[in-house]
């Protein structure tokens, strides 16, 4: 049994994560800077310690870090910027080092290690290299485009009208993972160190086309859903880097070996994008206000 402090653990990723690591019987330390939130109330009542940590607060993280065996790191731009994702993920990555971690897991982003242009992939780029570089041993596992995002922010709200508008062509395809399937790769991760140490894995549970994608969210919300391509112009100006994301997409692809991920961890319990979207609660979801999403 581990004690893995876990970063993120409100968030989708980090959220996964613990409660997988739970589920297998490890212990899981869940640092948030909100102790009070009603995730992190969830997550104590399935038995995970909370504990206060800011990225931008280095005793906060030295003080939760001690003591662990392992580290589970995500780190975003997005509420803020690159340059402090960068920081943020430095500054972890040290106090890992410092608190003489056995393991670290860092997610980041699928195909952020080719050279993809896109800043958001970049900034974690800048981060999987200082952890090579810290002593610690490290594993890094990069999730593809997220389904989970398909449940919220543009996507929602097109589907309130009866479209996944997505700035893809219909027949373009795109590797996909929910954050479920992502938690439980991190655990099988932390469970097997010496076979994951020094590894960075791009990691997906299916390949869709928008197309594809319209089809079976028409199947699990009842409604006669048609893709829309977006165009990339009207993306730029909301987002240059989500802009680049999407264009690097529509010309390099995201490929990742699905089907061999599938072979080698079938323990993982891989969702397809149809099994993720029936198990989604589209009456509530369709009803609601949306929430705020990033496309990957």
């Amino acid at each position: 049994m581990l004690t893995v402090a876990v970063t993120g653990a409100t968030g989708a990723q980090g959220g996964a994560t613990a409660r997988a690591l739970l589920a297998a019987g490890h212990r899981v330390r869940a640092l948030t800077r909100r102790p009070d939130a009603p995730a992190a109330t969830a997550l104590r009542t399935l038995g995970a310690e909370i504990r206060h940590a800011d990225f931008d607060d280095r005793a906060s993280l030295d003080a939760a870090l001690t003591g662990a065996d392992a580290l589970f790191g995500v780190t975003t731009p997005f509420g803020t910027d690159t340059d402090t994702e960068v920081r943020q993920g430095r500054a972890l990555v040290d106090a890992a080092a410092a608190a003489r971690l056995g393991h670290v897991v860092l997610t980041s982003a699928a195909h952020a290690d080719r050279g993809t242009g896109i800043p958001h992939y970049e900034s974690k780029y800048v981060i999987e290299r200082h952890l090579r570089t810290s002593g610690v041993p490290w594993t890094v596992i990069a999730p593809a485009a997220f389904m989970d995002n398909h449940a919220g922010g543009w996507a929602l709200e097109g589907l309130r009208e009866n479209t996944f508008g997505w700035p893809m062509p219909a027949d373009r395809p795109i590797t996909l993972i929910p954050a479920a399937d992502i938690g439980a790769f991190a655990a099988l991760v932390m469970g097997r160190r010496e076979e994951f140490s020094g590894s960075r894995i791009d990691i997906a549970s299916d390949t869709c086309t928008p197309a594809q994608i319209a089809a079976v969210l028409a199947t699990a919300t009842g409604r006669p859903v048609t893709h829309h391509e977006v165009p990339l112009q009207y993306v730029r100006a909301h987002s240059a880097d989500l802009a680049a994301m999407f264009e690097y997409f529509n010309t390099h692809g995201l490929d990742v070996d699905v089907a061999g991920l599938r072979r080698a961890y079938p323990e993982v319990g891989w969702h397809t994008f149809a099994q993720w979207a029936s198990a989604q609660d589209w009456p509530r979801l369709l009803t609601e206000p949306a929430s705020e999403g990033t496309p990957a």
